[in-house]
């Protein structure tokens, strides 16, 4: 993040216009998360494998409350750009929490929940996007 403007690296060329595309807003909630320094992210391309959303994007916190701020981050981070969640699941419960942005739908577990629901199994043959160059080294 830059310290001067607040803004992720990935704010400072995008349009509200290239958020409408599925695989930038995608990519933009990865590296939302990597700032609030969420782990195990991942970018599954899931538009072959199911009518709900284009993309998966899924991660971990490692409290209920590391959960709930990374998905009030990522709100926080599209409402400058006119993009809300349609719905939200799980905010209360710290286990799963549930943010569906129409294409992109992101998935937000603690360490069990990730475990016991196991979303990279299931779409293990879906293709995972490359996500190296929004994640930042700690």
């Amino acid at each position: 993040m830059d310290n001067e403007t607040g803004k992720l690296p990935i704010e400072e060329t995008l349009t509200a216009e290239e958020l409408k595309t599925p695989e930038t807003l995608a990519k933009f909630i990865v590296s939302v998360l990597d700032a609030k320094k969420a782990r195990d992210i991942r970018l599954l391309h899931v538009e072959d494998r199911t009518i709900i959303a284009d993309y998966f994007v899924i991660a971990t916190g490692s409290s209920r409350t590391q959960i709930r701020a990374l998905a009030d981050e990522i709100e926080f981070r599209l409402e400058p750009y006119g993009i809300k969640p349609h719905h939200v699941e799980g905010a209360d419960t710290g286990v799963w929490v549930l943010e569906d942005f129409g294409a992109v739908i992101v998935h937000l577990f603690n360490s069990e929940g990730r475990e016991f629901y196991n979303l990279d199994k299931l779409y293990q043959d879906t293709t995972e996007r490359d996500i190296s160059a929004l994640i930042t080294e700690d």
